[in-house]
């Protein structure tokens, strides 16, 4: 059975930071990029950062520098440190396994906000 459940997502004032959690099972995770994503409300999903299974990275410019995308190959998990945040990270975030698999998680909420 192919899941994907996020976990760490609350409120978080400007400047803070989150972590948050993906678990996957291992039929998703084994030989698979893995991604956040996250969509605003009114805005389309984005690519945050995506990972390989050699830990090569790749992030969105608004998160550069500030966000780390990171997989335990083990354990079946990627998390995503969100440091520095901002207003405009608000936004559900999503644990996906990328194509050929395309799944998601369920999302978790993250808010900044003062």
């Amino acid at each position: 059975q192919m899941q994907l459940v996020e976990s760490g997502g609350g409120l978080v004032q400007p400047g803070g930071s989150l972590r948050l959690s993906c678990a996957a099972s291992r039929s998703i995770f084994s030989n698979n990029l893995m991604g956040w994503y996250r969509q605003a409300p009114g805005k389309q999903r984005e690519m945050v950062a995506v990972i390989s299974r050699a830990s090569t990275t790749n992030y969105a410019n608004s998160v550069k520098g500030r966000f780390t995308i990171s997989r335990d190959n083990a354990k079946s998990t990627v998390d995503l440190q969100m440091n520095s945040l901002k207003p405009e990270d608000t936004a559900v975030y999503y644990c996906r396994a990328l194509p050929p698999l395309d799944s998601w998680g369920q999302g978790t909420q993250v808010t900044v906000s003062s």
